[in-house]
């Protein structure tokens, strides 16, 4: 795993753009695995601004959303759909994208037409992912099986509470998502991680420097054969080896460099 540490969150979301570019360059009908939240605002703005101004092409991309809350429609405000055309899909020309249909009626059969869709588009080239504070990865709460694939997942507490704040008020957070699982996301090709705030410290450090455990879900990524984790100066806080880990990204080769 490539550790990248920027100096605030504006750096994180520069430095991950770049890595998209270099993906959309390299494959210009790149498959991109796409997450929501607060975290990956910052770079899909930057992916907008980069896509006005020619330095890269989604208009060949397909893109796979990692999950969708249950029992929201895609008109929902609250939606991942409506928040992937906000930020994303009402701004850029892109190919084809897929989000999970959270009114579906036959969940597990959404569930495997989901996962055998993106074996039909090749597999995912670069799955964009953020960390929540207990380490989980998409909606993959702790505890998930690590070759777990695209299936019903009911949040925790914790996760409820966290994202209450995009609701009115903490009841109406639906209690159920699809996600793609743990399995399904290890098998992109490239995996990027984004975090910062001193709030995700603690899964930070446990991520890259703690034991392998679905207790942890996104600790399987330090079994990835392709996985950078781009974090602030707070997220990084609570890493051990932080010096190697900019000292590493210091000397790295131009070449090697997005």
């Amino acid at each position: 795993m490539e550790v990248i540490i920027k100096s605030n969150a504006d750096e994180v979301s520069r430095e991950a753009a770049a890595i998209f570019r270099r993906q959309l360059r390299e494959k210009t009908d790149s498959v991109l695995g796409l997450a929501t939240g607060s975290t990956p605002v910052g770079l899909y703005d930057r992916l907008v601004m980069m896509a006005r101004a020619g330095e890269i092409d989604l208009s060949h991309t397909t893109t796979f959303n990692l999950d969708e809350y249950v029992g929201l429609s895609s008109s929902h405000p609250q939606s991942y759909a409506a928040f992937m055309r906000r930020h994303l899909f009402d701004r850029v020309s892109v190919a084809r994208w897929h989000i999970p249909d959270g009114k579906a009626r036959d969940i597990p059969r959404l569930c495997a037409d989901y996962e055998e869709a993106i074996l039909e588009a090749g597999g995912i080239d670069l799955q964009l992912l953020g960390l929540g504070s207990d380490g989980h990865i998409g909606f993959n709460e702790p505890g998930s099986s690590l070759g777990s694939r695209t299936r019903l997942k009911t949040l925790t507490a914790r996760t409820v509470a966290d994202n209450a704040r995009y609701f009115a008020s903490p009841g109406e957070v639906p209690r159920h998502v699809v996600t793609m699982g743990v399995g399904t996301i290890f098998d992109a090709r490239h995996c990027l991680v984004l975090a910062f705030g001193e709030g995700k410290a603690g899964a930070v450090a446990a991520m890259v420097e703690g034991p392998v455990t679905a207790m942890v879900p996104a600790s399987v990524l330090q079994m990835h054969p392709v996985c950078t984790l781009i974090v602030d100066e707070a997220a990084a806080s609570g890493l051990e080896r932080r010096d190697y880990y900019r000292w590493v990204y210091e000397n790295k080769p131009a070449w090697q460099r997005a």
